[in-house]
């Protein structure tokens, strides 16, 4: 076994010589067994390793005889020694998360700190075969895509994480344990066939090894080899197309939203978009939701297809995390949905001619050039001279201070007053009245939802600028 790894480690290139390897050591057989494994091998790869043991003070007892465990392994063998430990219930029960994942993310946590705080330059953790078999395997039946079939990684270059045991079994690694006459602890909750990984490691595996395959480990384990490689190839196909086809629907200059983390709005070119194969359109539509933080589902993305071949400009549909996609004859815009009133200030530059979706009011704005003498009616629609306009516009939330001069009035308003239900004709909640919209050019407000334009701005003859505001129906 001792070769199959080493081979497995230069096939990948998982170590260079010289790499400071911190071996994460739970106490369990594959895990132990990783770190026999690298200490036979650390002289003809030339590394240095360390033991990094995580209490996740789950087990009580049982958990502290484990780091005991570990750190006299570590001590066995004169190897550095680095503890870790969180109350992973609080923070599962804090966050609402599973227990498996709350530890898994306070884990890594703590992996990141020993590697910034330059405690090892890389972290290899026990994953095996068997365990990349059951991930494929649990990821199928919850319906993922090839993405999500890639299974575990052999390494996780972001997070410096390497995986050398992808290529045996555990029963390969408890043999070689039991020639050792190397010990492991038993961690019993991994026989509780109530969570999901258990039921498919002691009940779905065995039936298909026993009734189906012999050798379905090895075969799902290559299956994910192949999806892997396939998300490669296809992310770097992706990466022009995405430059060419998707824009980023961003504040004006003088503009800012409160979120940091993400775009306020991505526009997808829809007549490029529509010309590319249908593995290709989909695998577009999963990088658009991937950019607000949201993993589209199969079913999600067969929704956003048909959206998009219907001629309804100003139609929404609503998507998993809050996210909205719109659509334009032209584009498909996708933006997040307001959570609460913190996020909902918003400046916008819409070009004439031009249009822009406003996701914290499900409303695309656009600006048209057309005649005077084209009939306007509704609200939100207005005319205006653009000669007395900049080239761009800029749509936002009104601020306190704002005034407004709509037609047939004789002075003008503060848009706080504007708003009042006796001027509106109608009872706006605190959102409402806070994300109410106005546009903007050079520093004068020209359009107001709900008012007429001002006279000194209105278009009398020859050409105009068309301002129309299209709210977002449901459904798709």
């Amino acid at each position: 076994m001792i070769e199959k790894v080493q081979k497995y480690i230069r096939d990948q290139r998982l170590i260079t010589a010289g790499d400071r390897i911190a071996v994460a050591v739970s106490g369990g057989a594959d895990s132990v067994a990783l770190l026999r494994l690298l200490l036979e091998l650390r002289q003809e790869l030339g590394i240095v390793l360390a033991v990094a043991h995580f209490n996740h003070q789950i087990r009580g007892a049982d958990a502290d005889e484990d780091e005991q465990f570990v750190r006299s392994l570590a001590q066995q063998f004169d190897l550095e020694f680095q503890l870790g430990f969180a109350d992973v219930p609080a923070h599962a029960q804090e966050k609402k998360l599973s227990l498996e994942t709350a530890a898994r993310e306070l884990r890594h946590a703590w992996f990141a700190t020993l590697l910034r705080e330059g405690h090892a330059d890389k972290i290899a953790t026990a994953h095996t075969e068997d365990d990349q078999a059951e991930t494929v395997l649990m990821r199928m039946i919850r319906g993922a895509g090839t993405r999500g079939l890639a299974g575990i990684a052999p390494w996780q270059k972001e997070k410096r994480l390497i995986r050398p045991l992808l290529c045996v079994t555990r029963g390969e690694i408890e043999d070689y344990l039991k020639r050792l006459g190397q010990p492991w602890r038993e961690d019993q909750g991994n026989q509780d066939v109530r969570h999901a990984r258990n039921r498919i490691r002691h009940e779905l595996l065995p039936v298909l090894q026993r009734d189906y395959n012999p050798s379905i480990r090895r075969t799902l384990a290559d299956f994910a080899e192949v999806a892997r490689a396939e998300e490669e190839y296809w992310e770097k196909e992706l990466a022009p197309l995405v430059t060419r086809l998707v824009r980023s629907g961003k504040p004006s200059r003088s503009g800012r939203t409160n979120r940091k983390d993400i775009p306020p709005t991505l526009a997808l070119d829809l007549s490029g978009f529509q010309a590319l194969p249908l593995a290709i359109q989909r695998r577009i539509l999963r990088f658009m939701g991937e950019q607000f933080g949201v993993t589209l589902e199969f079913k999600h993305i067969q929704e956003l297809l048909l959206f998009t071949r219907q001629k309804k400009p100003g139609r929404g549909l609503s998507l998993p995390g809050g996210l909205v996609a719109s659509s334009s004859y032209r584009e498909l815009y996708f933006g997040r949905q307001p959570e609460n009133e913190a996020e909902l200030t918003y400046q916008y530059a819409l070009p004439i001619p031009g249009e822009i979706m406003v996701p914290e009011l499900g409303s695309m704005f656009r600006a048209n050039l057309v005649s005077a003498a084209s009939p306007v009616s509704g609200y939100n629609a207005a005319l205006l001279d653009p000669a007395l306009l900049a080239s761009e516009l800029t749509v936002r939330n009104w601020h306190a201070g704002d005034r407004f001069f709509p037609a047939h009035t004789r002075s003008p308003r503060k848009v706080k007053e504007l708003l009042q239900p006796g001027r509106l004709g109608q009872e706006l909640s605190l959102i409402q009245r806070k994300i109410w919209p106005v546009v903007e050019s050079a520093g004068e407000i020209v359009w107001v939802r709900g008012f007429p334009v001002p006279q000194a701005y209105a278009a009398k003859s020859g050409p105009a600028i068309l301002i129309e505001e299209i709210t977002m129906g449901s459904g798709a």
